[in-house]
Order: structure tokens, then C-alpha cells, then sequence
């Protein structure tokens, strides 16, 4: 079907969009005061990586769900306890950043995991990894309902949620129907065996998961939703030659997917929060010959959250976004610091060079509209 027809059955406006929508400083000077956000999807890594990364969410969030995919995954609650304090010691002096951590869930998790992570205070979650979905995914679940069905029954009484990369890997599946076909297969099958189960479905990139999300009962699943999926859509891996810094999973998707998660996000709905799914690499790991998967937001994603609100209309919207739905569907406290957004333009730097290497953010070398600071 043409894109004519999707954008009229769900009464899009039709534009003409290339790959990224234009990033043009506009109007007048204007101030936000937001209550301070939350990162519910984000990848701190480990090492000197994580100690190079960290500043750039610790700035600007007061808490985020930390993925567990390391090397060897964070499987265990001791792990995950274990990766929380090596977070803690690398953070900025004064920062008061509270990570919220996860495991990372495998054919071998026990019940009795999830029973020690809900105890710890430190688990909040745990992430499902379709094995070779995406980065360091190898080590993922192979049967959901046949191996991981105990466990999620234990999450659902609980109240843990799953945290849900939504694709199939099944190779004869097409990779720009991944999500869809997660949809139909795995997701919905598992909504209706365990209503009870909270599930987060992560960086969604369709307009399938949009509705699907929509149809389910508010507070039971919910979404989240990344800049890079509000901003892109597949032109933008190609134009002016193979962009490796655009390249993602879920990987983005037509224009008309974009235009239905930015209605959906703006629309002031509860069913979609703020996750960056910020992906640090080292360049050398990106513009190489089989180059990984992920973007590295973190240093502009609330800049470029303030860029999709304002040119929906939806300003208004912007906070409940970034910073009341997430804490809520968690069942989690507010926070009550407040940070300022100010429309003035800043460029972002070409890059960010550490003693390991350097890392390349989104929309490097460009100028932004919205800067984030504290109050």
C-alpha cells in the first residue's frame, strides 16, 4: 500500500521527509523548567567506557534502567549489585544519578532469581534478549515459553517487569519485519497467557507496536521510545553513503512508522516514556567492515526529545513524557529536582575523544535548538 493511504487512514499530515527531519534554530529565546527526567533504556557498558560515558546521562537524568548486556552478561542479582557499584564509583563528584539496575534473562534463569532481585532494592527489572537480536544478545533466550515460562510467572507475582527487545531472529524473516512479526508471535501470546506481567516494550519502531501497545490495558504495557525512532527513518542509513552512525536495532523504518510513533508520543498518551537506548562505540567499532549496532545519544537526546515535542505542537506534553509516565508505570516516586530547558542554539561536538579512542554522537557537528541544564 502506498504511503498516501497509511498517512490518510491514520490522518497523518503527508510531508515530503528524506531521511531526517532539518534541524533549524527557530523563534524567539524561550525557557522550560521540567521536573528532571529519567532514562528508562540505557547502556552505560563497563570499563572505560562506562567511565568515559557516564557524565553525559548523569548531567541531565536523575535515574535510568541500566541494560545488563556486558561481557558476561548480568545475569545474577550479585552481578547485577556488583555492576551498580562499579557504576557508583566511576559517577561525577556531587552527582546524585541513581542507577536502576537489571538482569539479563537467559533459558537458565530460576524463580529464585527473581525472588533475590525483588529483595535486593537494586533490580527493577529484567530484559529479554531474543539470542542474536542485537549486541551481546548471544547469550539470550532461545524458548521463551518453553524454558523462561516458571520465571515469568514468578516476575508476574512479583510485580517485576519485562523489559522486551521485540524482534524475531529468525533469518528468513525480513529485517525491516522483525518487530511486527515479534508482535504477532511472541508478544501478543504472551500478554494473553500473563495479563498479570508488566512488560515494557523497548525503542519501538512500527506503527504495529504503536497499536498494539494502544490496545492493551493502560498501565499493564507500555513503550519506549528513542530519538533516534522519533527523528529517522531509514533514508537516514543511506543518504550521501553508508552512515554506520545511524545504524541501530530495531533498525529504523519508513517514514510513515516515524510519523505514527511521534503521534503516539506527542498525543500526551501514558503508554510512552522517555528511553534513549544511548549505545556507546568506539568509532573504530562502527566504520569497520562489519560495523555494530547502536547510536550514542546521551549528550542531546533531551535537546532532540524538545526538538519532536515543540514541532508537534505538544510542548504541554513534553514533561508528563520525560519525566512522569516512566516513575509511574515503575510504581516509583517523582523525582522532585527540576532542570531548565532553554531554546538556544549549541553545537554538538564531532565527537568525544577518550584515552581508548573516541565516540561519535547523533547529529554530530550539528546545531541544536534546546539545552538542558540544572536549576
Amino acid at each position: 500500500m502506498s504511503t498516501a493511504y497509511y498517512a490518510h487512514a491514520l490522518k497523518f499530515p503527508l510531508e515530503k521527509f528524506e531521511g531526517r527531519k532539518q534541524l533549524r534554530c527557530k523563534g524567539p529565546k524561550m525557557e522550560l523548567t521540567l521536573t528532571q527526567p529519567d532514562d528508562w533504556h540505557l547502556h552505560l557498558r563497563d570499563g572505560n567506557l562506562l567511565e568515559g560515558v557516564v557524565s553525559h546521562s548523569a548531567s541531565h537524568f536523575g535515574r535510568a534502567i541500566v541494560m545488563p548486556n556486558l561481557k558476561p552478561p548480568v545475569t545474577t542479582t550479585a552481578a547485577a549489585v556488583a555492576y551498580r557499584e562499579s557504576i557508583l564509583k566511576v559517577l561525577p563528584v556531587n552527582s546524585n544519578f541513581t542507577p536502576l539496575m537489571t538482569l539479563y534473562l537467559t533459558d537458565k534463569t530460576s524463580p529464585e532469581e527473581i525472588k533475590r532481585a525483588r529483595r535486593s532494592d537494586v533490580v527493577f527489572a529484567v530484559k529479554l534478549y531474543p539470542a542474536g537480536a542485537t549486541t551481546n544478545s548471544q547469550d539470550g533466550v532461545t524458548d521463551l515459553f518453553g524454558k523462561c515460562l516458571p520465571v515469568l510467572e514468578e516476575m508476574a507475582e512479583q510485580n517485576m517487569p519485562l523489559l522486551v527487545h521485540g524482534e524475531v531472529t529468525d533469518t528468513n524473516v525480513d529485517i525491516f519485519d522483525r518487530e511486527k512479526v515479534f508482535i504477532e508471535t511472541i508478544l501478543k501470546p504472551l500478554v494473553q497467557r500473563l495479563p498479570q506481567l508488566k512488560v515494557v516494550m523497548e525503542h519501538i519502531t512500527t506503527m504495529d507496536a504503536v497499536r498494539f501497545v494502544e490496545s492493551c490495558k493502560e498501565g499493564s504495557v507500555a513503550a519506549t521510545v528513542t530519538p533516534q525512532h522519533l527523528l529517522l527513518n531509514r533514508n537516514s542509513l543511506f543518504q550521501g553513503g553508508l552512515q554506520p552512525h545511524n545504524y541501530c536495532l530495531p533498525v529504523l523504518k519508513r517514514e510513515i512508522h516515524r510519523e505514527a510513533i511521534v503521534a503516539a508520543v506527542t498525543s500526551g498518551s501514558k503508554r510512552f516514556f522517555l528511553g534513549t537506548d544511548s549505545a556507546p562505540h568506539e568509532r573504530r567499532r562502527k566504520e569497520c567492515p562489519c560495523g555494530c549496532a547502536g547510536i550514542y545519544n546521551a549528550p542531546v537526546a533531551l535537546s532532540l526529545y524538545a526538538k519532536v515535542f515543540e514541532d508537534a505542537g505538544a510542548l504541554d506534553k513534553l514533561e508528563a513524557f520525560t519525566s512522569f509516565n516512566g516513575p509511574d508505570f515503575y510504581g516509583l516516586p517523582r523525582n522532585t529536582s527540576k532542570i531548565k530547558m532553554t531554546r538556544t542554539p549549541w553545537k554538538v561536538p564531532e565527537s568525544f575523544s577518550f584515552s581508548f579512542g573516541d565516540i561519535i554522537p547523533m547529529f554530530a557537528g550539528e546545531t541544536l535548538e534546546w539545552q538542558p541544564s540544572f536549576m
